[in-house]
């Protein structure tokens, strides 16, 4: 079982939403491996650095993510060369297709990966219509992240799905063009409209 996460552990990382969370719901509030985590969780987040992702998943154990939907927000950006970033996984690969062939029995829906986490959580941050887009290719685990999705605020008519999880190299090559468009409005607080 995963060691408690008090309030003030939570003050002290400077986590302001965990210390509210560990406060409204302390006998819920805790702190553990991937493993745990991943044993523990109902829907699996992997938020690790996408050249890290692989090596978190495996500590985190196939046979706790066995079964369950994984919503895949990590990019493949090497930062070994410094910024920009390279992507380490492009073209003929994704990062979401490495996790879904490495863990089989569970279902890798790629969602979110194109915004900042702020705008993840609370697409009212960015004013008038954006979209998030998703790919993979189990139909329920897409429902449960579409349900997710709007449970944080996306309308249903923003969310997109692209298909199998191969849709998920176009998600991910997008991170360069997010990157350099960072860099020139100077803010992570911006999103994409699919106008038609």
């Amino acid at each position: 079982m995963p060691e408690r996460l008090s309030a003030p552990a939570a003050r002290s990382a400077g986590n302001d939403k965990a210390v509210a969370w560990s406060e409204r719901f302390p006998e819920r509030a805790g702190e553990g491996s991937f493993a745990d985590a991943a044993a523990h969780g109902e829907l699996i987040v992997n938020a690790t650095a996408g050249v890290a992702s692989l090596e978190a998943l495996r500590s985190a154990g196939a046979d706790n993510l066995a079964g369950k939907t994984l919503l895949d927000v990590a990019n493949p950006l090497d930062f070994s060369g410094g910024f920009p970033p390279r992507l380490s996984v492009v073209n003929d690969d994704s990062l979401g297709e490495q996790i879904q062939r490495e863990f089989p029995a569970t279902r890798v829906v790629k969602a979110l990966n194109t915004m900042n986490c702020q705008v993840m959580a609370d697409p009212a941050r960015v004013p008038g219509d954006h979209d998030v887009l998703m790919a993979g290719d189990d139909a329920a685990a897409k429902r449960e992240v579409t349900g997710l999705l709007e449970g944080f605020g996306w309308p249903a008519s923003a969310i997109h799905d692209l298909g199998g999880i191969g849709s998920a190299r176009g998600l991910e090559s997008y991170l360069p063009l997010w990157l350099s468009l960072m860099g020139a409005l100077g803010t992570g607080d911006f999103n994409i409209h699919v106008a038609r």
